[in-house]
């Protein structure tokens, strides 16, 4: 599902140039559970940004469905993310003044479905997620573990074929991150493929593989 062929990915601060991803190589099928690991400035966020087509590269290749992720417009980049993406990041990223409902139901406003069809589909993803009685609460009347899957119900309703989560359980208490990856976990049962970012040893053994990052480079895959 996914190739990564010398990636390279470099930032100008001031004067200097700051190698974040050092010719990465990698190959993650179909189907996958990944966790991608490292301290903080290992190049673990910018390597998810790139496989969220969310930023570029500077040389290299990556292939998403043996597709080229390169050059892409604006326009591009956007229906790719759509088409095949699902996004949990660690803030949760909810529209503060939408209920959880409205938040869920987001991505199919975006491809155009009826508002009357997309929040049927909404309940029936957070009634999955055990969020049935907070479908019509905002944000800030969720506790961190609801809202987080949330976010999850919103990643899972245009049927992405891959999840990325940045730190998704970093604001979470331990035991609600035990829910939140056991929630993970039935995904992977269903056969989408999940890369997440973490620095927990405990959250990336839920993974089937783990992927070691230091100083933009891939170190070591178990």
């Amino acid at each position: 599902m996914i190739r990564l062929q010398g990636i390279n990915k470099t930032y100008n601060v001031g004067q200097n140039q700051v190698h974040a991803l050092q010719d990465i190589n990698m190959q993650i099928e179909q189907g996958a559970f990944v966790a991608i690991q490292g301290s903080s400035g290992s190049g673990k966020s910018t390597l998810l940004n790139v496989l969220g087509i969310l930023d570029s590269y500077n040389s290299g290749s990556y292939y998403l469905e043996n597709k080229l992720i390169a050059g892409l417009s604006e326009h591009e980049a956007a229906r790719y993310r759509n088409r095949y993406i699902g996004f949990v990041f660690q803030s949760f990223n909810l529209l503060p003044f939408k209920t959880a409902v409205e938040n869920v139901a987001l991505p199919l406003y975006y491809q155009k479905v009826p508002r009357r069809k997309r929040n049927i589909i909404a309940h029936e993803y957070l009634d999955r997620m055990g969020l049935r009685e907070r479908a019509d609460h905002l944000p800030s009347e969720l506790s961190g573990g609801q809202a987080q899957r949330v976010a999850i119900a919103r990643a899972l309703i245009a049927k992405p074929r891959l999840i990325l989560a940045d730190e998704p359980t970093g604001a979470l208490d331990t035991a609600t991150s035990h829910q939140i990856m056991d929630v993970f976990s039935d995904i992977h049962g269903e056969g989408v493929t999940i890369i997440i970012v973490t620095h927990e040893d405990e959250v990336a053994q839920k993974a089937q593989r783990i992927v070691h990052m230091r100083d933009g480079r891939v170190l070591e895959r178990v």
